[in-house]
């Protein structure tokens, strides 16, 4: 063979004339060695085969693919059993040292699946699990993984998934979403349906490309059993959210592997009387405290607070697969009848938890306060503590009021007075300090042995409730200012100031129900707590307490300092629960770091990505809420199911284009009263002033007003509850078809949109409902 001047020598050696077909076993290490030149014309170059040998090559090159040798692939050829050299690959959870590895979705090969690690460049975006991605390959012969994988674009997220109720058919059958609002059905071929039976509760996945024409094709993944059970509701938005509620195998055996820690290297806290204080059906018991009376004569009249935090840094280290999993999880859920805790129980119910009587492990911030309730001086200590009491709120209220019971009569004097004479102090500072004083009762959902709603109550508020909250915000400041001054990265818990425009909206409301708040300055929580205390004890008290946590941006975690508008602090971070949030993890590893306790401190690894983690577990946090809510909805809907028909009164908590909200006052459950049924008129939506105004009686409907309601639906499965409206403001309501008017007194065909408001018709508007809404209310009063 002649020589060739060419710089790919792989590639030389096979560019050569040949007149003979080349052998199967030519082809193949051809295409095994240039992955990117397998096309039949790639191929009949290599060899130097033209005109009618040609036919030949496609010959064997079709034995080769029957044989299963090869695969075809659009016009190209390559081994089964590699992988393209281009490729699309789904993103796995990060391992336990936070590598980043890859599922091949174009693997289909004989053997094992290979291993792909993506190998992220600097500009690359942030990769999250479930994410697909076009990835370029190269082959590796490492320990754990075949290839390596460099990003070319990320081209969308792993197939859309359903919860919903399966209907069986001639040919497979139909998933009937369960998600309210949602009418769109999925169709399930015969070799998808996984075995699932008529009326189960199934997850699936998307199955290929959604058409533009008819309905979504799914696969079933799982079968959830049967959707009206009592314990279903939770299991639900479990899957629907997509929290993952099951712990791998290696997770369970390392948290099994786990033995209490000692003493060594740490403080002995032992003899402190720290005492949990929880709910009654608290899970686990993460923080303890203890106050007493400040004896430096210094300080005149203040206090010494501690608050111990279980040491959870101690058994999740960066690297392990519990770290991983913790991370992934971001955060536990809790639920109604269940909790999907971020740890598992080996760790959340047990090393971790501050039972009474056991040696645990803890990270504890002793804090002076003066006489004034400000922080005066702070440390941070790693100790081995032991509780003398796990406490509940009702049972230290009712020893503070004069009814302690056998085990908080001892407690009363050494250990509950002090925690209260504490608390006074803080309550002083909070006074002065003006964080947010929004009203916002909380629901609880009682549930019976068989899983059914008991009961529907709104928590109550003690001072024992209060007392912990403050505690607990004390010590988040305290550890944000430490990291602070040691200059130790951290994630910072950021809730910024309300957007102008929300601000806007918020102030319109105020003025058309009488009331007015500040303008022309820095906005501060003091400004909205003097709004809040002018509708204190009016009807419009519920109206101004919602309008203005609408105002609210929602809170996340950031590695950036942005201050806490909501609690009107500089510094805060959540150190306090680190059992159930991976943010105050961090926070603890920061503080190992920062005072020097350990290896278990923050990793180079995770300061490089705490952005990432930032967002990742706001993320997370937003998705326990949204399956939280969820849940309640659910139980709330079958709560109401047996009452449909029953009349109840409330008040509108919102206002939309196709209809209002309706809360009620006795449980809290959130209706639609659709707008058709609203009356024989058309109803002009204003989204600025949150307002419906009929366009022939001039009927203004407004968030906050008082309704009676009949109950029209409740279904259990989806959430949803529908009402008929019965009164608003104590005038009844007239329902019926709507009559939708049109231009110039012409009726206008059902469901069009009325005509566009010119720009300043559309002022004139607004001030007329807003004129309206204030008139209406100062004749109520």
């Amino acid at each position: 063979m002649a020589a060739i001047a060419h710089d790919d020598v792989g590639h030389a050696c096979y560019v050569q004339r040949m007149t003979r077909i080349p052998t199967k076993t030519d082809i193949l290490d051809w295409i095994s060695e240039n992955p990117t030149l397998t096309s039949k014309r790639d191929i009949a170059k290599a060899f130097g085969i033209k005109g009618a040998a040609r036919i030949d090559l496609k010959r064997v090159l079709k034995e080769l693919e029957h044989e299963g040798h090869l695969e075809k692939r659009k016009k190209t050829y390559r081994d089964p059993d590699r992988l393209p050299p281009v490729s699309v690959l789904e993103v796995q959870a990060p391992n336990a040292d936070g590598d980043l590895f890859a599922r091949p979705l174009e693997w289909h090969g004989e053997g094992v699946e290979p291993i792909v690690l993506i190998v992220p460049r600097q500009s690359d975006p942030a990769l999250g699990e479930g994410d697909r991605i076009l990835a370029k390959l190269q082959v590796v012969h490492e320990e754990d993984h075949n290839y390596e994988a460099r990003l070319i674009r990320r081209i969308g997220s792993s197939p859309s998934k359903v919860v919903g109720i399966f209907r069986k058919g001639a040919e497979g059958g139909r998933i009937v979403p369960i998600e309210k609002g949602s009418n769109k059905e999925w169709v399930v071929a015969a070799d998808a349906t996984g075995g699932a039976q008529e009326g189960e509760l199934v997850e699936a996945e998307q199955a290929g490309p959604r058409g533009r024409m008819g309905l979504p094709r799914a696969r079933i993944l799982l079968r959830l059993g049967d959707p009206t059970a009592p314990r279903a509701v939770s299991l639900i938005a479990i899957h629907q959210h997509g929290i993952p509620d099951d712990f791998p195998e290696d997770v369970l055996a390392e948290a099994d592997r786990m033995k209490p820690a000692g003493l060594a290297g740490r403080e002995d806290l032992r003899d402190l009387p720290l005492v949990t204080i929880d709910p009654r059906d608290a899970r686990d018991h993460d923080d303890a405290v203890f106050a007493e009376p400040d004896d430096d004569p210094k300080n005149p009249g203040g206090h010494v607070l501690w608050v111990a935090i279980a040491d959870v840094a101690h058994y999740v280290r960066p690297g392990s697969k519990l770290d991983a999993e913790a991370r992934r999880r971001g955060n536990s859920s809790y639920f109604p009848d269940r909790v999907v805790p971020m740890l598992p129980d080996r760790l959340s119910g047990d090393l971790c938890s501050l039972h009474e009587g056991v040696p645990r492990a803890c990270i504890a911030a002793r804090m002076v306060i003066d006489a004034e309730g400000e922080l005066r001086r702070k440390k941070f200590v790693r100790g081995l503590m032991r509780s003398p009491a796990s406490l509940t709120y009702e049972r230290v209220q009712a020893a503070m009021d004069g009814r302690p019971d056998d085990e908080t009569g001892p407690l009363l004097d050494p250990v509950i007075r002090p925690l209260y004479a504490a608390y006074a102090a803080l309550k002083a500072a909070r006074e002065r300090r003006q964080p947010l004083n929004l009203e916002l009762p909380e629901r609880k959902i009682a549930l019976d042995d068989e899983g059914k709603v008991s009961s529907v109550d709104f928590a109550q508020r003690l001072d024992a409730h209060k007392l912990i909250e403050e505690f607990m915000v004390l010590a988040n400041v305290a550890a944000a200012q430490v990291l602070n001054e040691k200059d130790v990265p951290l994630l910072f818990r950021v809730h910024e100031e309300p957007p102008a425009d929300k601000l806007e909206s918020l102030r319109d409301t105020a003025e058309a129900a009488g009331f007015s708040l500040a303008k022309g300055q820095v906005l501060k929580t003091e400004h909205l707590n003097r709004l809040l205390d002018q509708a204190a004890g009016s009807d419009d008290a519920d109206l101004i307490n919602m309008s203005t946590l609408r105002s609210m941006t929602q809170a996340y975690y950031s590695p950036k300092n942005f201050g806490h508008f909501g609690l009107a602090l500089r510094d805060y971070a959540h150190f306090t629960s680190p059992i159930r949030r991976y943010s105050d993890l961090v926070v603890h590893r920061a503080l190992i770091t920062a005072h020097g306790w350990g290896d278990d401190g923050l990793s180079p690894a995770e300061i490089e990505r705490l952005e990432e983690t930032a967002q990742h577990i706001s993320d997370t946090e937003r998705r326990s809420m949204m399956a939280e809510r969820d849940t309640t909805d659910r139980y709330l809907a079958a709560y109401l199911s047996d009452r449909v028909g029953a009349e109840f009164t409330g008040r509108i908590a919102g206002i939309a284009r196709f209809g209002v909200f309706v809360k009620l006052d006795e449980t809290g459950a959130d209706g639609l009263v659709p707008i058709g049924t609203l009356g024989r008129e058309f109803f002009h939506f204003d989204a600025d002033s949150g307002t419906l105004m009929g366009a022939d009686s001039g009927r203004v409907i407004a968030i906050g007003m008082r309704a009676r309601v009949r109950l029209v639906e409740a279904a259990p499965v989806t959430g949803g509850i529908a009402f008929e409206m019965l009164e608003i403001e104590d005038e009844a309501y007239g329902g019926g078809a709507r009559r939708v008017s049109g231009p110039k007194g012409r009726g206008r065909r059902p469901g069009t949109a009325p005509p566009r408001r010119k720009a300043a018709k559309a002022g004139k508007k607004d001030a007329k409902v807003k004129r309206k809404v204030s008139r209406q209310r100062r004749e109520k009063r």
